[in-house]
């Protein structure tokens, strides 16, 4: 990265053109590519052979390349241990039984080699070799002949790369921070003829290149492939475990369920997935028994057996999912579960894969990030040593008279060659590989921050090379509903099981919110935009909502089609299909395109493209870059079919319509099934306790608002919302009975250790019974105390704030304005007669205001000057259509959008007096002439 000029194509290209057989790659302290390389060089019959070329930043060590599998292995080991160790490279190689080590002419003696080190002389040395150690012992070099570029540009391009990778100006290179000049491609010819002098080095490389082999099972799955270590106790297991499921699920009597989870295991034991299925039902059985909370989606939601092992909580059977959707012989791709935890407790879980399979057969998996957009002209910038402000002018407007001359023309010249090179390795969202083999015989490994050992290629190389990926995916939607369920146990006594789907789709309450759009911290259905298509749909049922979660994407409301769903939802006879096969495959949603299973049963059953195509067109819709160039080959077949069967110009255009404005937006049902069953866990926390419910959002800092709205909401609903108090606040928002006192990490300025410290000593030793009590028990600034003083942390002793802070003045600023040890000294109560002070309410207001971003003491309507609340309220507007009305409310938030004809429109969301939701729209025309001021 930030070195090479050429891709694996370009070098396999460039290979055969002039004539080599044999090929080493050899990248810079990682095997990235290795994989991606040997496919190739399989597909073209030239030899790969595996390498890794070691460094210590610029300082070039040795290059290792690898006699076989095991070869690649130590050299994979070898890098890792380092990686992992975060400790520089040694200055000499290790000794590997399996590959070999080349230095650099010059860099060690001949008499200093192993048997299994050599040196390596690059054409361009020729001349170097006429000495006297060379001449005795020429058995110990071989040629190298290393290729970073194709020609001088290539050459141009490469030291641009090399700056920015340094941090510093083009000008400032030097000779060992980049690649020589002569780092090109050369045939064989040129070479030989280069060497003819020196047949036995020509004998030693061929030699050695003969030695070297490395053979590869892409088919083959890599995954771990027992769970018990027998593949038929395997069996016997998942089926064991999957039945006891179906009783839990459905009872005894449902003959449908049992017939499909025989048929579901017969296709999981033929294919051989036993294993992956109880290594995601052993993740997911820890994960309970420790009380966390965790939503099984995605694809893997289609298997009926993932619903009975209680990794999914979506019914395939309710909501006709397809099995093979998720797992079929032709499907080009590994399944793989998504697992979704809170964010505090996904390191949990990970934790205890790690644990339980193993750190040599455990990983999380790599991902890649690309130079992309105006980023590259401002590392390019940094190159040529533009100040910031003529950096930000030129990306603001690169093609202006005033940022067009030789600097900014070679900044985007290269910029343009650099998009989508490799930038820096990261880590995917939540891929996790648990293999059969050690980890390191498919790849080193990186220590990113996350701590744990992480593959140095992405999803794409594991998908290739046969790995199924686990992914363990955090969310703060999952958080506040696992908060919410231990907040309801320790504040009303009540245990709830979220699991319990069938009650909660069938609660009255749930459906009455669902109606109305009544759902406000709910995950995935809180947005303006799905409160408001809730109410357009009048949705209060499970399937409902799973159509809804799809419709709001963006692909579907650009193609109109989510307008056409909400007529075609109210009137099923009041519209015509576009053809019979669209009746016939989408007869579920009123023949529009919902899911990404509808665009693949129109583009198969339509238009008559294979599976395999389908199967491409859905990676394509789920935004994975790397089948983008077989879109257009999917397009041509689909018009070319069309044609053939007889469609009219018209029709096949306006399926496609329909279809490409799918693409990189549109939802799987399962995955849409997925998130409606959080949406119904988390509408069913708020039905029944809501002031809970609001809590745990709060403390999980998510959601679509921010804090001050769900504290707003927590009010509407009839909590009592107080102020912190040392004596009943924590360092997160707590609760009692009714009363909802916010947390002390919700205080502007105040440090989180002081919040935390307070909690604990309380915990510990009882609470404070006045402030001298609370300075001898709590090491704290003066400052510090200040801010717990104005917000009214101190209430509860019936003192003014004037007079708490006369007393904190008088202890803390003798003692230098800090008690660096509390049991130094303590402070004595003393009592003062102060002059009354005139005092108002909206004093209070404004220190809430200033430190909690929001007041507390009155609300922002009871702080306007005027009486108006507003004509109309917003639970009264539905009585009042077409009718001009006179609101006031309270900005939560705008989204900003530009329309068709580039011009800024807005959506507004307000609250009323009441606490009540409204949404207004802002055209451009209206919004030039009445902007937002704030």
């Amino acid at each position: 990265m930030r070195y090479g000029t050429l891709s694996l194509e370009q070098i396999i290209d460039l290979a055969t053109s002039n004539g080599l057989q044999s090929l080493i790659l050899a990248d810079i302290n990682n095997s990235t590519g290795i994989l991606d390389f040997v496919n190739l060089c399989q597909k073209n019959k030239i030899q790969a052979i595996a390498g890794i070329e070691f460094r210590n930043e610029n300082d070039y060590l040795y290059t290792g390349i690898a006699k076989n599998n095991e070869g690649f292995r130590e050299l994979n080991d070898f890098l890792s241990e380092h990686n992992l160790e975060k400790e520089k490279l040694p200055s000499n190689a290790p000794e590997l039984k399996n590959a070999y080590i080349f230095y650099s002419l010059g860099s060690v003696k001949i008499y200093d080699l192993k048997d299994n080190e050599y040196i390596a002389v690059k054409p361009t040395e020729i001349r170097k070799l006429i000495n006297s150690d060379i001449l005795k012992n020429q058995t110990k070099f071989v040629i190298q002949q290393p290729v970073t570029f194709l020609n001088n540009d290539g050459f141009e391009l490469h030291k641009h790369l090399r700056a920015v990778d340094n941090n510093i100006l083009i000008s400032q290179l030097k000779p060992g921070q980049m690649a020589s000049k002569d780092e090109v491609m050369m045939s064989m010819d040129k070479i030989y003829s280069t060497f003819e002098e020196y047949p036995q080095l020509i004998k030693n490389t061929e030699k050695l290149l003969s030695d070297c082999s490395f053979d590869f099972n892409f088919k083959e799955t890599k995954n771990k492939s027992t769970f018990t270590g027998n593949h038929n106790e395997d069996r016997i297991l998942l089926e064991k475990l999957a039945l006891d499921g179906l009783l839990y699920r459905y009872g005894n009597k449902n003959k449908k369920a049992e017939e499909r989870v025989k048929h579901e295991l017969e296709i999981i034991c033929k294919l051989g997935f036993d294993a992956y299925f109880l290594i995601a039902w052993d993740v997911v059985r820890y994960s309970m028994s420790n009380g966390i909370y965790h939503v099984g989606r995605g694809s893997g939601a289609n298997s009926l057996v993932a619903y009975c092992l209680k990794i999914t909580d979506v019914d395939p059977i309710e909501l006709d999912l397809y099995f093979e959707r998720f797992i079929n012989p032709r499907r080009t791709s590994p399944p793989d579960f998504d697992i979704d935890y809170s964010w505090k407790d996904r390191d949990h879980v990970q934790d205890y894969i790690f644990k339980r399979f193993g750190k040599k057969h455990t990983a999380l998996l790599g991902a890649m990030s690309t130079f992309k957009g105006k980023s590259i002209y401002r590392e390019l910038g940094k190159v040529y040593g533009l100040p910031k402000e003529e950096i930000d002018a030129f990306i603001d407007n690169p093609v202006t008279d005033t940022n067009t001359n030789d600097i900014t023309r070679k900044i985007i010249d290269i910029g343009n060659r650099m998009i989508d090179f490799p930038n820096i390795r990261s880590i995917h969202a939540g891929g996790v590989l648990i293999s059969e083999k050690p980890i390191t015989y498919y790849t080193a490994l990186d220590l990113p921050p996350k701590g744990y050992p992480t593959t140095q290629w992405d999803m794409y190389v594991a998908e290739d090379i046969g790995f199924e990926k686990l992914d363990i995916l955090s969310q703060r939607g999952i958080g506040h509903i696992n908060e919410c369920v231990e907040i309801v146990q320790r504040n009303l006594g009540i245990k709830i099981d979220v699991h319990q789907m069938d009650k909660f789709k069938k609660d009255k309450q749930v459906k009455k919110q669902l109606i109305i759009g009544e759902s406000i911290g709910c995950f995935y259905v809180e947005s303006p935009a799905m409160r408001g298509l809730l109410k357009k749909l009048r949705c209060d049922n499970y399937l409902s909502l799973v159509a809804a979660s799809s419709i709001i994407r963006p692909g579907v409301a650009k193609s109109g089609m989510m307008r056409e769903y909400i007529k075609r939802f109210h009137n099923h006879n009041g519209f015509s299909y576009l053809h019979p096969i669209m009746e016939e495959q989408l007869k579920e949603t009123y023949g529009v395109m919902v899911y990404q299973e509808d665009v693949l049963k129109v583009c198969h059953h339509f238009a008559g493209l294979d599976l395999a195509d389908a199967d491409v067109l859905r990676r394509v819709m789920s935004g994975k870059p790397r089948f983008k160039n077989e879109f257009d080959l999917i397009v041509n077949t689909f018009f070319t079919n069309c044609n053939k069967r007889g469609y009219p110009p018209e029709l096949t255009k306006e399926v496609w319509r329909q279809i490409a404005s799918f693409a990189g937006y549109s939802f799987s049902k399962a995955h849409s099934a997925s998130y409606a069953v959080e949406s119904f866990q988390s509408l069913y926390l708020k039905s029944h306790f809501p002031h809970e419910f609001m809590v745990a959002v709060i403390n999980n800092f998510g959601g679509f608002y921010k804090s001050w709205v769900y504290f707003n909401e927590a009010r509407r609903c009839g909590a009592n919302v107080c102020l912190p108090c040392v004596n009943h606040s924590n360092y997160k928002t707590t609760i009692i009975g009714k009363d909802i006192y916010i947390g002390f990490v919700h205080i502007a300025n105040l440090e989180n250790k002081i919040g935390q410290a307070i909690e604990f000593e309380r915990l510990q030793n009882g609470e404070f019974s006045n402030l001298y009590d609370f300075i001898n028990r709590i090491v704290i600034t003066l400052e510090q105390l200040i801010i717990l003083i104005r917000i009214g942390a101190f209430r509860f002793t019936g003192k003014s704030k004037a007079h708490l802070l006369w007393d904190a003045h008088f202890f803390l600023g003798y003692q230098k304005k800090v008690v660096t040890h509390k049991k130094l000294f303590e402070a004595k109560q003393k009592d003062f007669t102060l002059p009354d002070l005139e005092y108002t309410k909206v004093e209070d207001a404004y220190d809430e205001i200033e430190y909690l971003d929001f007041p507390v003491t009155l609300t922002h309507f009871e702080l306007l000057k005027t009486k108006f609340r507003g004509e109309v309220f917003a639970n009264g507007l539905m009585n009042n259509v077409g009718k001009k009305v006179r609101m006031v409310g309270h900005l939560v938030t705008i989204k900003y959008v530009w329309t068709s004809k580039k011009e800024i429109m807005h959506f507004g969301c307000f609250f009323d007096m009441k606490g009540e939701f409204f949404d207004t729209v802002h055209f451009p025309d209206s919004l030039k002439e009445y902007p937002f001021r704030g």
